[in-house]
């Protein structure tokens, strides 16, 4: 399917609110590709909806910002699920691969270290600084920080809006505002789930080999278990189906 081009006007609130196809995991729990296949196809299925509908938002201004579809990619976003606006996105990471099929199960990490920490999918593992999702997969790091521009995003759900994320001020700090009354609640992904682990103390390990395998999966919208010897910090999942086009 090739790309498609939208209009929203900027003062428009949600792009769209809708019921989607699928509910439930789309392939079986016990394959390596649960987690964020499912995201994507879900991601894709707006996509498909978009395509058919040839949606344009009208609103009271002239001025409109034209959106061009994607193959989907993935936000890691840190701050109050009921929040529509605020700063710290330069806190936020991208992942423009699905990272769900590129992961490494906890309990295979003795495979990881025998390999360098190079995973199959060839990212490297850093001890210091490690991610896992909801299944118990290691994933590779999101790409930090989410650049600036304007994103149409979606949970998933029944919200689809679109997120602004300036450029960095001259304290470094990165403002963001989803458009209307949407919430970074409205937009996450509950059945996906992140977390990153850090050593805790210098001198006390956090390493993969000390989660326990029972605690997952972790069920939607939870918290992700902690992990001895490591901080924890968990990360909500927003679907990126669309980015501005300029000019």
């Amino acid at each position: 399917m090739g790309p498609i081009a939208t209009k929203i006007s900027p003062h428009d609130s949600v792009l769209t609110k809708h019921t989607f196809p699928w509910r439930g995991p789309v392939l079986p729990s016990s394959t390596t590709t649960q987690r964020l296949i499912p995201c994507a196809l879900q991601a894709i299925g707006l996509l498909v909806i978009m395509a058919a509908a040839g949606q344009s938002v009208q609103a009271a201004s002239d001025e409109e910002t034209r959106f061009k579809q994607i193959r989907p990619q993935f936000i890691a976003a840190l701050g109050d699920p009921g929040a529509n606006s605020g700063s710290g996105a330069q806190q936020w990471g991208l992942w423009r691969l699905d990272p769900g099929p590129r992961g490494v199960w906890l309990k295979h990490y003795e495979r990881l270290q025998a390999a360098g920490g190079v995973a199959p999918a060839r990212w490297k593992f850093d001890e210091a600084d490690w991610w896992v999702e909801e299944n118990g997969l290691i994933m590779e790091k999101p790409q930090f920080p989410l650049p600036p521009g304007q994103y149409v995003v979606t949970g998933g759900r029944e919200v689809t809006t679109v997120l602004t994320v300036h450029p960095m001020d001259q304290d470094g700090d990165q403002r963001w505002e989803l458009r209307g009354n949407a919430t970074i609640h409205d937009v996450t992904h509950l059945r996906c789930r992140s977390a990153r682990y850090t050593p805790a103390t210098p001198d006390n390990p956090c390493s993969p080999a000390k989660a326990q395998m029972t605690e997952f999966p972790v069920a939607p919208g939870g918290l992700m278990p902690p992990i001895e010897g490591c901080n924890k910090q968990d990360y909500s999942v927003l679907f990126i189906i669309g980015v501005a086009v300029e000019g």
